[in-house]
């Protein structure tokens, strides 16, 4: 463990040290006394929700409450139900909606039950690029998806990765890197990855992945919520031509405007960043 962090202290001064400044993002405050985020600072949060009802029927407004309470300026989003049978509203759209009107790409994965099942992003800015990449199904349970979103700032991509074959496991990640490393190698923007890898921080999966990114999240668990023990949601950093901060991370336990035991599944985690 102390050898990971300070792995990842060279990385991030080696980013600070070539943090510039320019035009920055309006980004929102905390209304977090816990989780207090520094003046200009962007937020990034990634949160499995569990389609919004693992524990209560619609969870919708509790997580909104709770990432407006954070700060959150970015909201990667797994287990995303769209107009199917076991919900028929567009889940991301009526997040998005509680979060203040934000934009929002949403990536189908699979068909379900008469509609769709994937992954997506929320953000208060415009979105000037946003497409999915398809991820092999292989000997693994389902198809997974990798959702990208390019704003004025940076590009925010989420996935949600098999659980159940390591070979599809490390096939889908190798994909990402394929495909995301080689568009945006050249790219002055910083470039996140973030989702439920389905595997643990020593995982071959992690080892594919580190091949291109840099983990920035905190090493905490992530799931269950109620007594957490192992930590499976990450967030990266490309390694590209982008100069950013690296502030500080987190996967909060703890709010006023609402129960994360309740609210997924799993814990959300965030990123604070510089841009």
């Amino acid at each position: 463990m102390k050898r990971y962090y300070s792995s990842l202290l060279a990385v991030f001064a080696g980013l600070s040290l070539f943090s510039c400044g320019g035009p920055q993002e309006k980004t929102n405050s905390s209304e977090s006394d816990i989780y207090p985020k520094a003046k200009g600072v962007t937020r990034i949060a990634h949160y499995n929700v569990g389609v919004f009802s693992k524990e209560i029927d619609n969870s919708i407004p509790m997580v909104a409450a709770m990432m407006k309470e954070i700060g959150a300026d970015a909201l990667s989003l797994n287990e995303l139900d769209s107009c199917n049978t076991r919900h028929e509203n567009y889940q991301l759209a009526d997040l998005a909606k509680e979060m203040g009107g934000w934009n929002y790409w949403f990536s189908r994965a699979m068909p379900y039950r008469e509609g769709a099942y994937g992954v997506g992003i929320a953000v208060p800015n415009e979105i000037i690029d946003s497409f999915t990449i398809p991820l092999a199904k292989g000997d693994g349970s389902e198809p997974r998806a990798c959702s990208v979103v390019e704003t004025k700032y940076y590009v925010i991509a989420s996935t949600h990765l098999d659980h159940r074959a390591e070979s599809s496991v490390l096939d889908q990640a190798q994909t990402i890197n394929d495909v995301l490393a080689k568009k945006y190698a050249k790219s002055r923007k910083p470039v996140f990855l973030c989702g439920d890898m389905n595997s643990r921080p020593e995982s071959e999966t992690l080892k594919v992945l580190k091949k291109e990114w840099d983990v920035l999240s905190v090493e905490k668990f992530t799931i269950p919520p109620k007594e957490p023990r192992a930590c499976i949601d990450f967030i990266l950093a490309l390694r590209n031509k982008a100069k950013f901060k690296f502030v500080g991370s987190d996967v909060p336990t703890v709010f006023k405007n609402g129960d994360v035991t309740i609210a997924s599944d799993h814990l959300p985690v965030y990123v604070d960043v510089k841009l």
